[in-house]
């Protein structure tokens, strides 16, 4: 029988395509997926339960082909301290209600957050922890105690058998914690960029002059909004594709797209995503040097790539681990030295060469060959083992 992995995200399956469901989607190849949405109470509002009525029982649904989605249901009040105690016991016990559901036992549990769904399974089942940021580093950014973050750690590290992490500096953190984790970087789904240099540019970016330099995802306060600013004084164009949070400054975004060649355009659907990208002669990737960022993949700086376009970032370990790869492709910039760097890459000759190179250099990062390493090293795939092509997302190499 083909294996089942439960799979408990930190976003439910129709919200941001993350490395959560980006590989879920890839490991129907090996597995089926219960997908297990973080849990939601009788009383959240229905723009949180995007896909999910109403109801005081837990829901299963079919996904596509292969994934099967839990949306669990808790308390009232599940994340406050008193009733949070509740909520993850409820959780686990209605994951076991889905396998009787399903006749299933799983080969593996992967948690994607701290939360408490790694304890409690037989030692058949692998447990395994997959780390796409410090969370402890983002707790302030979330409006968490630090303390109890740690805490969530330490337990959560002491369950899983397996340990990954997507940044080389969340690996020294956690195995200095004592749990050695694996390196597994963030990837990108190549094939939904092939098509950008023959894609249509929506009329909302048609007239902006080049060249463009683009920022092209959630536009948040993990952004540097001075080197936006610093690249509007240049004189180039720049592009900002996504949503933006509103309580993120305020008065000076007022103003940065108050400038005549400074475009916002809010969030777009993935699939018009290569019209934009098409506008765009570089990339940008311009986070604030935080322990958080630092610990962060940016999965934009790949898509940049991908839709075969240089890059430019600030100093993020996964930057610079990419930036050693790619032979010029990705350029590391000081905040001071930031805007300068744009505008060289952004006035750069666009050859058919260099863009081929790119998507080359991207297609080596994609979802799919990260998925195989992931299986392999959960015991998916036996080491050497021929790698199935039947039933990939998007015919990604």
């Amino acid at each position: 029988m083909t294996p089942l992995l439960v799979m408990m995200s930190g976003k439910p399956w129709d919200g941001v395509r993350g490395a959560d469901r980006q590989q879920a989607e890839q490991l129907t190849r090996y597995a089926d997926v219960l997908w297990v949405d973080p849990p939601i109470s009788p009383v959240t509002p229905a723009r949180y339960r995007p896909g999910v009525g109403r109801g005081v029982r837990p829901r299963l649904s079919v996904a596509p082909e292969g994934i099967t989605r839990l949306t669990p249901v808790a308390l009232p009040g599940l994340s406050r301290p008193g009733i949070r105690a509740t909520t993850w016991p409820l959780v686990r016990a209605q994951i076991r209600w889905a396998l009787r559901r399903l006749k299933r036992s799983p080969h593996a549990v992967v948690s994607f957050s701290f939360d408490d769904v790694l304890g409690m399974w037989d030692s058949s089942v692998r447990t395994v922890l997959y780390g796409t940021d410090d969370w402890v580093a983002g707790g302030e950014l979330m409006g968490l105690d630090p303390g109890w973050l740690l805490g969530e750690e330490s337990r959560a590290l002491r369950q899983a058998q397996h340990v990954f992490a997507v940044t080389p500096e969340l690996v020294r953190r956690w195995t200095g914690l004592g749990a050695p984790a694996q390196f597994l970087p963030n990837g990108v789904h190549v094939d939904a960029y092939s098509t950008v240099d023959s894609a249509v540019v929506p009329d909302a970016v048609a007239s902006l002059e080049g060249p463009v330099a683009g920022l092209v995802g959630r536009i948040t306060a993990r952004i540097d909004i001075s080197l936006l600013e610093a690249v509007a004084d240049t004189g180039i164009s720049l592009l900002m594709v996504g949503p933006r949070d509103p309580a993120w400054e305020p008065e000076r975004w007022s103003s940065l797209v108050a400038r005549p060649r400074v475009v916002h355009v809010d969030e777009v659907p993935f699939t018009e995503l290569p019209g934009y990208y098409r506008k765009i002669d570089v990339g940008l990737t311009p986070y604030l040097d935080s322990s958080f960022n630092r610990a962060s993949f940016p999965l934009k700086t790949l898509e940049y790539l991908a839709a075969g376009r240089p890059v430019v970032s600030t100093d993020l370990p996964a930057s610079r681990w990419l930036a050693s790869e790619a032979a010029g492709m990705v350029r590391i910039a000081a905040p001071g030295e930031f805007a300068a760097a744009v505008a060289e890459a952004a006035s750069a000759e666009r050859t058919a060469a260099a863009v081929a190179s790119r998507q080359e250099f991207a297609a080596e990062h994609s979802w799919r060959r990260r998925s195989d390493a992931f299986a392999e090293a959960i015991g998916l795939l036996e080491r050497g083992a021929t790698v199935p092509a039947e039933n990939s997302v998007g015919g990604e190499r």
